[in-house]
């Protein structure tokens, strides 16, 4: 792709703030392949779709003939980021650093082309430095300046501890993009700070400023905070099929173009005219949920699986079949065995109150058979539960220990 505004178009969709525009189109216009970084520390070896927002954009670069690095620091992961953090980050040992690169670049290559990529580690250049060499580097930035970020004043404030050590990974960060000679460094909103300071270090050792662009943080299903499995919200891309086109199918209809805009391959304009469709009742927002749940299952298990995925999916919302596989709940006592208890705890509802309603309306089943007592716990043992037509759990009554 050479038409410059064409590319702009490009890097700029789904992204969140552009920063260094006019000096990204002075690059453009030169027609070499820019040089574009992105690290990843490997902190969490099992990727799920938030992780993979940076990476579709990666591959749009790729797609116009830039040069992308994938950084694994290797380095930086062994000193731990502190970003977002109310407390110091304990540092990953060597042994588990490389474990999870690996796993890392494994899973990476399901979106970017890995004859068009570039993986660096960044103890090649980190790990060589000496004691002088960090002393320098650190000279180049002001404990004031530091502390301008977010997480270093509130901890500060708070008077919960900051290692000196903590500045060193901005300050690391910073010169990888030094070290790499990046023309643009690409990160999530959360690594605005740590990007800022690599554009900053680049005029600090007389070289031409990076461009920064950073990539909003992805929803979760739950459509309220980021995809985390801190949360359980998430949706690992090494998780079974099914499971995956599930979780797609349980976003809401208006996350759902928010998926598609960061996550599909369609252009934004035949998002736009599926989006109309939807809207103006020619399409129904079920089955385009569906083919981005297919698409995205598929980039990352095959298109048999998908395709299963989806023919186990539709078997279910139409019969009500009982899926395979079941999300497990465990009930201690009888309070926890009562269906609003159950059910709410369970998340196939959104409070106890929305549980009874449906109960007295018939929705739910207990193994097969219509349940309509709301107030009564369900006896010891295993029970299959069925809420509506697409909503099930298998649910683990202990029996009352005698005293």
């Amino acid at each position: 792709m050479t038409d410059i505004d064409e590319q702009m178009a490009l890097i700029k969709r789904g992204a969140a703030e552009l920063i260094g525009e006019a000096e990204l189109r002075k690059k453009l216009e030169r027609g070499a392949p820019l040089r574009v970084k992105v690290g990843f520390d490997p902190t969490a070896p099992d990727l799920h779709l938030g992780h993979t927002v940076i990476m579709h954009k990666m591959r749009h670069f790729q797609e116009m003939g830039h040069t992308v690095i994938f950084l694994i620091g290797d380095f930086t992961g062994r000193i731990g980021d502190p970003s977002g953090r109310s407390e110091t980050r304990p540092p990953l040992t060597v042994a588990d650093v490389l474990a999870n690169a690996a796993t890392y670049k494994a899973q990476v290559f399901k979106i970017l082309d890995s004859e068009k990529t570039l993986v660096e580690f960044n103890s090649r250049w980190l790990g060589a430095m000496d004691a002088e060499d960090f002393i320098r580097l650190a000279s180049s930035y002001t404990v004031a300046r530091m502390m301008e970020r977010d997480d270093f004043e509130k901890r500060f404030r708070e008077q919960r501890p900051i290692s000196i050590h903590e500045f060193l990974y901005p300050l690391c960060q910073a010169y990888d993009s030094v070290a790499l000679e990046a023309d643009m460094e690409l990160g999530g909103t959360d690594q605005k700070f740590n990007l800022l300071m690599g554009r900053n270090l680049h005029a600090h050792y007389g070289r031409e400023s990076q461009c920064v662009l950073t990539m909003p943080l992805l929803k979760g299903t739950d459509g309220v905070r980021k995809m985390s499995k801190s949360y359980d919200n998430y949706i690992g891309i090494d998780e079974p099929p099914a499971e995956v086109f599930g979780k797609v199918m349980a976003i809401s209809d208006e996350l759902m173009w928010r998926y598609y805009e960061l996550l599909s391959v369609k252009s934004l304009e035949e998002i736009a005219v599926l989006k109309a469709d939807v809207l103006e009742n020619r399409r129904h927002p079920k089955l385009a949920k569906e083919n981005l749940a297919h698409e995205i299952t598929c980039r990352y298990h095959g298109q048999g699986a998908a395709d299963e995925a989806r023919r186990g999916f539709n078997a279910v919302f139409a019969c009500g079949a009982v899926p395979e596989v079941l999300p497990v709940l465990v009930c201690e006592n009888e309070d926890e065995a009562t269906p609003p208890a159950f059910l709410a705890a369970a998340g196939l509802v959104k409070s106890r109150g929305a549980a009874r309603r449906l109960v007295r309306e018939g929705a739910l089943s207990v193994n097969g058979k219509r349940w309509n007592d709301e107030a009564s716990p369900l006896p010891p043992g295993e029970h299959v539960i069925r809420l509506g037509k697409k909503r099930f759990l298998r649910l683990v009554v202990r029996p009352r220990l005698s005293a």
